[in-house]
Parts: structure tokens; sequence; C-alpha cells
């Protein structure tokens, strides 16, 4: 799921002052571009098995209404991942990400054991152990501007190939379909 662009640039101005305190440098930054909810993580997905799963993510779009959502606070994953959290309808997000997993295993794929979801968006990685906590601390005061969740998306990520130090996973949409069975929203420019 993807923030609308007024919401992703109050997100990069938040992280720019991030960006600005001690050991910044030594993490691995997300691209603004990148930055997404995953909602049900996927892993190998075989390309015989997209159109069905296409199919099903639909189906888990149709069944759930449009809902109000925000960026708020952060938090971490140990000190390997610092992330964004979110407010608003988090139980509506929550139902959704049930039903993309649920789509996904429907669709034959083998998914991680199941367990609650926590509604992040990573901000940044790190390949060592990282000290995140005074990055949490600065985005506790953080609260963007609510929106209207109005799609769900199917997002594949291409992990790099070429070996080159820095280059960093690619992000590409692969599908959208409205939430509440509405019109398609229109493909995001970028």
């Amino acid at each position: 799921m993807l923030p609308p662009e007024p919401v992703s640039e109050e997100l990069a101005q938040c992280v720019a002052e991030l960006r600005k305190l001690p050991g910044a440098g030594s993490v691995r930054w997300m691209a603004r571009e990148d930055w997404h909810f995953t909602l049900a993580f996927m892993a190998e997905v075989g390309e015989e098995a997209v159109p069905e799963l296409c199919e099903r993510l639909e189906r888990a779009a149709r069944r759930t209404r449009p809902f109000p959502l925000r960026l708020r606070g952060g938090g971490r994953f140990g000190g390997r991942a610092l992330w964004a959290g979110a407010g608003g309808a988090v139980a509506e997000l929550r139902i959704l990400a049930g039903r993309a997993d649920a789509a996904a295993r429907k669709a034959g794929l083998t998914m991680e054991e199941h367990r609650a979801y926590r509604p992040h968006l990573t901000l940044a990685r790190s390949r060592g152990e990282a000290d995140f906590r005074p990055y949490v601390e600065a985005l506790t005061a953080f609260e963007g501007t609510p929106w209207t969740v109005p799609e769900l998306s199917l997002i594949r990520s291409s992990l790099p190939t070429s070996g080159v130090p820095g280059e960093r996973p690619r992000y590409e949409v692969v599908g959208r379909w409205a939430l509440g069975g509405g019109a398609p929203a229109p493909e995001r420019a970028g």
C-alpha cells in the first residue's frame, strides 16, 4: 500500500531531519519512491501464480471499504530496521493485511508463519546492529496528515544482482485494485 504524495512529502521532511542525527550515515536509507506498507510478504512468486494471486487480491480489495489512515510515530526492529508507524483506522488496515495474506495462501503461495501484523513503513536498514533509539525518539512526535486509503497494490521487489556496492532493491507496482470495488486508481507517476 502506497502513501499519497503529500503524505510522503511530510515524511520526507521528517526523514531529512533524522538524517542529520549522529550515525545517520552508517545506515541505508530507503528511497522515498520505495516507501510502502507491506501487508503480506510473499517472498518468491512465480509468474504462473500471478494471475490467480491478482484475482484473489482484487476480491480482498472489493471486500474492504476505503478507510482513514495517517503516518504516526515510529519504531525499530532490533538494530536492523527503522520504520514509521500508522495511526487512524489501524484495525481496518490489519483486516486488509489479513485478507492479502489469505489471498496469497489461497493462490498457493508459501507464506511465513502467521504472526500479528505490525503496520509500518520502512525508512532505513542496517546490515549490522545499529542504534536506532535516537531516531525512534525523534519520530515519537511525528503525526502526518490523514488520508483515505483508496486501493490495494501488489508490489514486486527485485533484489540487486549486479554486486555493485550500494545497489538497492527495485520496487514495481504490478497491480492496483480499488477498495470497495470502486474504479481503479490512476497509475502513480514515477
